[in-house]
This record gives C-alpha cells, sequence and structure tokens, in this order.
C-alpha cells in the first residue's frame, strides 16, 4: 500500500527542512532490499571504518596528515611546522600509527614519519576533492 503526501513536488528544493527530505510515500521496494541486502558492509568492518573517519576527525591530526601528503618529516621539524610541542606532536603520531594512516623509520636518533601507503593518500586526497567541490 503506497500513502502519498497530498502536496508531492517533484523538484528538490535545497533549501526545504532536513526534517522534510524524506520520500513522499511510505513503501518499500523489496526487489532492492533483496538485490543489496547481502552486499552490505559487515558490522566488524563499519566499526573499523567508523574508528578510521573518528581519527580523520580532529583537525591537528588533519593537519599532520596535510604535512605528510607533501613529504616526509621528522617529528622535530613537523612539531615546529605545525605550531606544536613534539610531545603533543608525537601524541597525534601514535593515534595516527595505531590507525595504519602513518608509518615511521628510524635513521639514528631521528625518527620520520610518513603516511602509511597511497590507499591513505588517496583517501585524503579524495576528501580534499570533496570539500572544494563546494
Amino acid at each position: 500500500m503506497i500513502l502519498k503526501k497530498p502536496e508531492a513536488d517533484a523538484a528538490i528544493d535545497k533549501s526545504e527542512n532536513v526534517e522534510d527530505a524524506v520520500c513522499d510515500c511510505l513503501c518499500v521496494h523489496h526487489e532492492v532490499i533483496d538485490k543489496y541486502a547481502d552486499q552490505l558492509i559487515t558490522l566488524d568492518r563499519a566499526n573499523s571504518l567508523s574508528e578510521l573517519f573518528k581519527t580523520l576527525g580532529d583537525p591537528t591530526r588533519i593537519r599532520i596528515m596535510d604535512a605528510l601528503a607533501k613529504s616526509e618529516f621528522c617529528v622535530c621539524d613537523l612539531a615546529e611546522l605545525l605550531g606544536l610541542s613534539q610531545s603533543a606532536t608525537s601524541h597525534q603520531l601514535r593515534v595516527l600509527r595505531n590507525n595504519d594512516l602513518v608509518k615511521y623509520r628510524r635513521e639514528g636518533k631521528m625518527v620520520y614519519y610518513s603516511v602509511h601507503d597511497s590507499h591513505v593518500s588517496e583517501l585524503y586526497r579524495q576528501g580534499l576533492e570533496h570539500i572544494d567541490e563546494g
């Protein structure tokens, strides 16, 4: 059974309230549900992806990712570049490293960080591209 709202308007109005941005009728398309039900992300994978985005949800970590997307940096230089203490920088790098977003290498007494791999670089680049679309 399909119930229609009385004043259904075909055009999408971007200024409409979020509460109004719902279907104008109540119905379930079972063929769509059947087609995609077994293709949805698992809860475990959804939780892992959510953690990844939470990690990227901090402006300081985004600024670190921005710097590392451009070049490898030692912790001292990265802290100076971002105007942070070495301790604060190390803490944020640890969070990024624990989520496999950055990696490091030791050279003598120096530790250099870089983006973990091309997937991370691409994720960052696409995020920037998305926000630049306006």
